[in-house]
């Protein structure tokens, strides 16, 4: 059940950005946090990435500096003018995550950032799927979102940030384990790296070649 602070959050993106970026000082603040999911990944200049669930391009200008073919897909038409504004020569696509208007076997990596824990469960499933789809094979799949801390002094600021703007989606996203998730769905190469006292995961995950 969303709070109206999860509606003022979209109205007004700079308050969820503001807290944002004060939560993100646990792990060395915002830039860093964004920069998680690609520290010691070799994106080469020639490859394809697609920044899912996009929003108005927080990582995207990082994606754009490694590689020429970048392309952003979100369900938000507001979030996608602001993204097409901040990088006018990268291609937008205004999508959902799980219905990607793409090919089979088109990108060779797909990241995403805070925004899994948003999707029902079936949703996140079929959402998977498709990233699945649309990667080549050897192709990887880049994520950060939350996880259950291990550090107790973590939980009281957690749970208020989930009540007051996100959904249950978020409360049920914290117990699964999604490494394991992962791997039994067929993904190889699974690593999971924990940050801001495990509050925060980062998860690689690459589909097969054959």
């Amino acid at each position: 059940m969303a709070t109206f602070l999860r509606d003022w959050s979209y109205r007004f993106p700079w308050l969820y950005r503001s807290i944002s970026r004060a939560a993100a000082l646990a792990v060395g603040g915002y830039a860093r946090l964004r920069r998680l999911p690609l520290q010691g990944i070799p994106i080469q200049p020639q490859d394809r990435v697609l920044d899912l669930c996009c929003g108005p391009a927080e990582v995207t200008p990082l994606l754009a500096e490694l590689c020429q073919h970048v392309v952003g897909v979100d369900a938000s038409p507001k979030a996608l003018a602001a993204a097409r504004q901040r990088l006018p020569n990268v291609e937008f696509v205004e999508a959902f995550a799980q219905d990607l208007p793409f090919p089979a076997d088109n990108f060779d990596w797909v990241h995403t950032s805070l925004a899994l824990h948003e999707l029902t469960f079936p949703d996140l499933e079929q959402a998977l799927r498709e990233v699945w789809r649309v990667l080549k094979p050897g192709g990887r799949l880049l994520l950060l979102d939350l996880h259950a801390p291990h550090q107790p002094l973590l939980w009281p600021g957690l749970a208020l940030f989930l009540a007051l703007f996100e959904t249950e989606t978020a409360w049920h996203f914290l117990k699964l384990d999604l490494p394991q998730y992962l791997q039994h769905q067929g993904w190889q190469a699974v690593r999971q790296t924990l940050h801001a006292g495990g509050a925060l995961q980062v998860i690689q995950a690459q589909k097969p070649v054959a």
